[in-house]
C-alpha cells in the first residue's frame, strides 16, 4: 500500500477517517493477490468470527479498541462472508460487513447536484432501503461538505459514532453508506465531526419522516412505499382544463386544531381520521380546493408548521407517510384539490436540525446580517449556494411527485425578496449593486418556478408575498417571479380595516371599496381572509365586526359576498365559515359546538355553502378573473349611501351577473341600478334572506329594464336594497 496503514488504522479508530474503505472491509493483498485481508472495527465486540460457506474464523483481535483482522487464502473474486460478533450482555449478532460494498452514487449525481439541477436528489439522499448484490438494507447519505467524519448512529450500533463511519464520495462532500440489514422503521441520525472536531449529532437533511417531538431522529422510510394511488382520473382531469379558468375557493386548514378527539381533547387526529370527516365536510360546503398549513415536520407547534425541520417528511404528530397520501387521495377522490403550504423562507435554529449542519454555516448565511431572521429568531437560507438551493427544489418536487400535491403557496416570499425585511439600516448587506433585492433568492424562484411549470404546468405555484414587487405572478422570462398566483394582501388588509368600522364611517373610507380595482388585473390574484387575521389579538372574522350581533352577522355575510363576487381566486381560513367567535387557538379544536347549537352559525354555514354552489355555477364569477374585460363598475360613486355595483362577465360577455352591495343598515327600495345590456334582470342571491339570518328583505321578481342611463351605464333596473347585504343579479333574454 502506498499510504501508512497504521496511520489510517487509528484514523479509523479515533473516528476522523473521511474514507474508512481504505482498511475496512476486504482487501486483496497487493504482493500476494491469491490473498486477502479482511478488518472490521466493531469497538462494542469481545469477539468476532468471520462466517464464510457455513465455516466460522476466529478473527484476530489486532487492537484492543475493537480493530478485527483475517487473512483469507485461497481468495477467489466473489468472496462472501459476514460477521458474528459477541456483543454487550453477551448478546450475539450476525452482521453483514457494510464496507465491503462499492459506492453507489454516479459522479453524474454529484456533478448535477453540485450545479444545484438535480431536481430528485430526495432519490439519491437522505436513506433508502434497498437491496444491494442481494443484500437488503438502507442506504444513507448526506452532504457535509466540511466535515472531517460522518457516521450514522442509531440503536442498532448503541448510538457509537465509531462504529458505521461513512466515506466522502469525491470531492462531491456527499457522505454515503449502505448498510445491511437496516430496514423501514429504525430511528437513526447523523454523528458529524466538525473542522473543530465538535461532535455534532444531526437529524437528516432529507428524511422521509421523522420521531414524534420532543423526540428529534429521523426514521427510516424511503420514498416508495406500499400505497396505492386511487387518483389517476383525477391528475388526469388536471392536466385537461387551466385553473386560471375553473372556479377556486379554497378552505384554509390547520389539521392539528381543525377537530380534535373529542374524549381527548390533547389527542391530534390522525391523517385517516381527518379524512373521514374534513372531505366530505368540505365537499358539503362547496370548496374546490383545501390549503393546509404545514405538514412538513417541525419542532414546536406553536408555530403552525412554519418553522420547519424535515422539508421531505410529512409531520407524525398525525400519523406515516401512507396516512398522508391517503387523505390527499379522498380529497382527489371528492373533487376537492389540495394546496400544501411550504416555507424556503427561514428555518429554525434548533441544534438537531439544518443549523450549522457540519460546524459550518452550510445551509445558512454565516453573517447574522444576511443569515438571520432577527423578528423571528430564524436562521435564512443560503440561495446562491446551488446545493441549498437545489435541496430546496427538490422539496417542492417533491411533495407534487410523491404526495400528488396540486398546487404550493409559498410562504414569506417577501422576506425572501429583500434583503432589509424586518432590519434596521446598517443591520443588513445591499447587494452587488447597492440595492436592498435578494438577487440569489429572485433567482432561486424564478429557477423554481421555471422548472415546475415546464415539469408540472398544471400545479400552481403560489406566492403570500405582501409588497409591490414587480410581477410577482407574471412569467420569469418576462422579467417576473414566474408564480402562477399572489396572495392580495392589500384587499384583504383593506377589506378588514373598513368592516371593522361602524357604518355611519364608512362613506369617509369608500375608497377602501374602490382601490383594490385600480390594481386587481396587475397580477392573478387570490383573495386571501386567512389564519393571519383571526389570531394573536386580532379577534375573529366575526368579533372583527361592528354592531349587536344581528349586524354582526349581517357584514361578515356582506364581507364574504364582495369576497366571492370581486375578481380573483377565494381563500377562508376554518371557522371563518360559520362564524367562530373566539380568535383561533392552535391548541384547541374549532367551537362546532357553535354551529351544531346556535342558529345564526348554522345559517353562517349555510350561506357559505350557498355563495360557493352560486359561485361555482356562474362562469362569470371566475372565468374572466384575471382579465379587465371581465369587470365593469356600474356605480363607485355612491359614497353617502356607501354602495358600490359592478358587472361580473364571463367569456360570452352575455353571460353575466350585476353585484350590489350596501355596506349600512338602511333599507332602500326602487334604487336605481345599473345594468350593462337592455334587458331585464332577476336576484339569483341575496344574502338578507330570511334563512341566512337576515331580515328578509329580496327581489323575487323580474326587473324591467328603464332604457335610461345611471351612474356607469347606459340603462338601469330598480331594486330593493336590503340592509348591510349583497344582491347578485343575471340578465333575462326574452
Amino acid at each position: 500500500m502506498s499510504f501508512d496503514i497504521s496511520v489510517e488504522l487509528d484514523k479509523v479508530i479515533y473516528a476522523t477517517h473521511h474514507d474508512p474503505f481504505v482498511v475496512l472491509g476486504l482487501h486483496v493483498l497487493e504482493h500476494d493477490p491469491s490473498c486477502a485481508v479482511i478488518r472490521t472495527f466493531l469497538p462494542l465486540a469481545d469477539s468476532v468470527k468471520l462466517v464464510s460457506g457455513g465455516v466460522k474464523q476466529d478473527m484476530y483481535k489486532m487492537r484492543e479498541e475493537g480493530l478485527f483482522e483475517l487473512v483469507i487464502a485461497n481468495y477467489k473474486e466473489g468472496y462472501t462472508y459476514h460477521f458474528e460478533a459477541l456483543c454487550p450482555n453477551n448478546t450475539i449478532r450476525s452482521l453483514e460487513d457494510p464496507y465491503r460494498f462499492l459506492p453507489q452514487l454516479s459522479e453524474y449525481d454529484c456533478h448535477l447536484y453540485a450545479k444545484g439541477n438535480h431536481y430528485e436528489i430526495y432519490n439519491k439522499l437522505g436513506a433508502h432501503p434497498t437491496t444491494i448484490d442481494g443484500v437488503s438494507g438502507t442506504i444513507f447519505r448526506v452532504w457535509a461538505p466540511s466535515a472531517k467524519r460522518v457516521s450514522i448512529i442509531g440503536d442498532f450500533n448503541y448510538w457509537d459514532g465509531r462504529v458505521h463511519q461513512m466515506r466522502v464520495i469525491g470531492d462531491s462532500g456527499i457522505w454515503e453508506l449502505f448498510l445491511p440489514g437496516i430496514s423501514k422503521g429504525e430511528i437513526y441520525k447523523y454523528e458529524i465531526l466538525s473542522e473543530n472536531n465538535s461532535l455534532l449529532e444531526k437529524a437528516d437533511p432529507y428524511q422521509f419522516f421523522g420521531e414524534l417531538r420532543p423526540k428529534t431522529a429521523s426514521v427510516v422510510w424511503g420514498t416508495e412505499d406500499d400505497y396505492v394511488w386511487r387518483d389517476e382520473t383525477w391528475l388526469k382531469k388536471r392536466k385537461e382544463t387551466s385553473i386560471y379558468q375553473k372556479p377556486m375557493s379554497t378552505y384554509e386548514v390547520h389539521l392539528a386544531s381543525w377537530q380534535r378527539d373529542p374524549s381527548n381533547p390533547a389527542r391530534f387526529l390522525s391523517y385517516r381520521e381527518i379524512a373521514a370527516t374534513l372531505v366530505p365536510y368540505v365537499k358539503k360546503m362547496g370548496f374546490t380546493h383545501i390549503e393546509i398549513l404545514p405538514v412538513t415536520e417541525h419542532p414546536l407547534d406553536e408555530s403552525w408548521g412554519y418553522q420547519v425541520s424535515g422539508y421531505f417528511s410529512v409531520t407524525s404528530r398525525m400519523g406515516t407517510p401512507q396516512d398522508f397520501k391517503y387523505l390527499v387521495d379522498e380529497c382527489h377522490a371528492s373533487g376537492i384539490g389540495v394546496i400544501l403550504d411550504w416555507v424556503p423562507s427561514h428555518f429554525p435554529a434548533d441544534g438537531h436540525i439544518l443549523g450549522r449542519f457540519d460546524g459550518t454555516a452550510l445551509y445558512e448565511h454565516d453573517d447574522p446580517r444576511q443569515g438571520e431572521h432577527p423578528d423571528w429568531k430564524t436562521l435564512i437560507f443560503n440561495y446562491g449556494r446551488k446545493e441549498v438551493a437545489n435541496f430546496l427544489m427538490a422539496s417542492a418536487f417533491f411533495w407534487i411527485e410523491v404526495y400528488h400535491i396540486d398546487a404550493i403557496r409559498m410562504d414569506a416570499v417577501a422576506s425572501m425578496l429583500y434583503l432589509d425585511y424586518g432590519r434596521n439600516e446598517g443591520e443588513w448587506i445591499p447587494n452587488q449593486y447597492g440595492g436592498k433585492e435578494n438577487i440569489e433568492a429572485i433567482e432561486f424562484i424564478r429557477h423554481l418556478n421555471s422548472i415546475m411549470g415546464q415539469r408540472y404546468p398544471d400545479v400552481a405555484m403560489i406566492a403570500e408575498e405582501s409588497t409591490s414587487f414587480y410581477g410577482v405572478s407574471k412569467p420569469a422570462d418576462q422579467g417576473g417571479l414566474g408564480f402562477g398566483f399572489k396572495w392580495n394582501m392589500g384587499w384583504m388588509n383593506d377589506m378588514l380595516n373598513y368592516f371593522s368600522r361602524d357604518p355611519i364611517y364608512r362613506k369617509h373610507h369608500h375608497n377602501s371599496l374602490t382601490f383594490s380595482l385600480l390594481y386587481a388585473f396587475s397580477e392573478n390574484f387570490i383573495l386571501p381572509l386567512s389564519h393571519d387575521e383571526v389570531v394573536h389579538g386580532k379577534k375573529s372574522l366575526l368579533s372583527k365586526m361592528p354592531g349587536d350581533r344581528w349586524q354582526q352577522f349581517a357584514n361578515l355575510r356582506l364581507l364574504y359576498s364582495f369576497l366571492w363576487t370581486h375578481p380573483g381566486k377565494k381563500l377562508l381560513f376554518m371557522g371563518g365559515e360559520f362564524a367562530q367567535i373566539n380568535e383561533w387557538n392552535c391548541k384547541t379544536s374549532l367551537d362546532w359546538h357553535l354551529a351544531e347549537q346556535e342558529e345564526a352559525h348554522s345559517q353562517m354555514q349555510t350561506y357559505v355553502s350557498d355563495l360557493n354552489k352560486v359561485y361555482q355555477e356562474t362562469p362569470a364569477l371566475w372565468q374572466k378573473d384575471f382579465d379587465p374585460d371581465g369587470f365593469r363598475w356600474m356605480d363607485f360613486k355612491d359614497v353617502n349611501r356607501s354602495i358600490i355595483s359592478f358587472a361580473r362577465f364571463a367569456n360570452d360577455p352575455k353571460n353575466h351577473v350585476v353585484v350590489l352591495l350596501n355596506m349600512t343598515p338602511e333599507v332602500i327600495y326602487d334604487y336605481p341600478l345599473g345594468v350593462p345590456e337592455k334587458t331585464d334582470y332577476i336576484e339569483i342571491f341575496c344574502s338578507d334572506q330570511a334563512g341566512y339570518g337576515g331580515s328578509g328583505i329580496t327581489n323575487p321578481n323580474v326587473k324591467q329594464i328603464i332604457n335610461e342611463p345611471y351612474a356607469e351605464a347606459d340603462q338601469h333596473i330598480l331594486v330593493a336594497v336590503p340592509p348591510l347585504s349583497g344582491i347578485i343579479l343575471k340578465p333575462v333574454y326574452k
